[in-house]
């Protein structure tokens, strides 16, 4: 870092578990799901501009600029924080689109803590959990920077200390509307309440996969060619799936045998936000 430039991390996130126990009357879903970050990343470089001029560099092909969740981040902060200043924004992508691994959430949220760093607005970390909340149910986890159980519609963390092993996560050929998952009939919405003990001793259901997999076979197929290696689970409504191994050694053999039918990554699971530690080390 200079006092002009950043180039932080924006990890991508696994739901251990997702649980859909209600709708609230608005039509978000209630849900109970666990959080925990991987070490797999996209990245953000935001170079401070001398006028008040918010530009991304680099948009995504289909998104206009000015919806682009880092630019609407940057917007957010600045009128929260009552101050005139701008900002280059460039993204490198690295985690797949609409797989279930929050890449637009993890974008906004390092654009938002980046910033407060960069421009020197003084904003409180709980004031950016909720300007992150404006922007989307998953930013908050990623400005609180701890693998949580999160309930509501996800804004409500508990900080959990978990095991991070090597995840393998496979992006099946198909993009997962999450709005079309959350809208089916199929989609039962009433689902027993469990606690943190249940999760822990082994409840780790995925509520959405059976409308995932009905929708998209891709899924399907992607969770029967991990299978033969280890335990699958749907990351969110998905595309994605994953599954844990005890070495980086394990995970690598296992990717190089899919990586010929599949797009495959690796990745560590992480409690403690790569982008925190990122900041931590600026701030040093």
């Amino acid at each position: 870092m200079s006092g002009e430039y950043l180039r932080l991390p924006a990890p991508a996130k696994l739901n251990l578990m997702l649980r859909v126990v209600g709708r609230r009357a608005d039509g978000y879903h209630l849900l109970q799901t666990v959080f925990q970050f991987v070490t797999l990343c996209d990245f953000i470089s935001l170079h401070k501009r001398d006028d008040d001029a918010i530009r991304l560099l680099n948009p995504l092909p289909g998104v206009p600029e000015d919806t682009d969740l880092t630019v609407r981040a940057a917007c957010a902060l600045r009128e929260a924080a009552g101050i005139q200043a701008g900002v280059d924004i460039r993204i490198e992508k690295n985690i797949p689109m609409g797989g279930g691994l929050g890449g637009g959430s993890s974008d906004a949220a390092t654009v938002l803590l980046g910033l407060n760093r960069l421009w020197q607005a003084g904003v409180t970390l709980e004031t950016l959990a909720y300007i992150g909340l404006s922007l989307g149910a998953d930013v908050p986890v990623f400005i609180e920077g701890r693998s949580a159980w999160a309930e509501g519609v996800g804004e409500n963390l508990t900080p959990l200390d978990l095991p991070e092993p090597w995840y393998v996560i496979v992006s099946p050929p198909c993009h997962v509307s999450t709005a079309r998952i959350f809208s089916s009939p199929e989609l039962t919405r009433n689902n027993k309440i469990i606690k943190i003990a249940n999760f822990l001793a082994g409840s780790q259901e995925n509520h959405c996969l059976p409308v995932v997999a009905a929708l998209h076979p891709e899924v399907g197929e992607a969770m029967k060619a991990l299978a033969a290696y280890s335990s699958p689970r749907l990351t969110g409504t998905g595309a994605c799936v994953f599954a844990p191994f005890g070495s980086e050694a394990e995970a690598i053999c296992c990717r190089d045998h899919l990586a010929r039918h599949h797009q495959v990554h690796i990745a560590q699971g992480c409690n403690v936000s790569p982008l925190h530690l990122a900041l931590q080390s600026v701030g040093q």
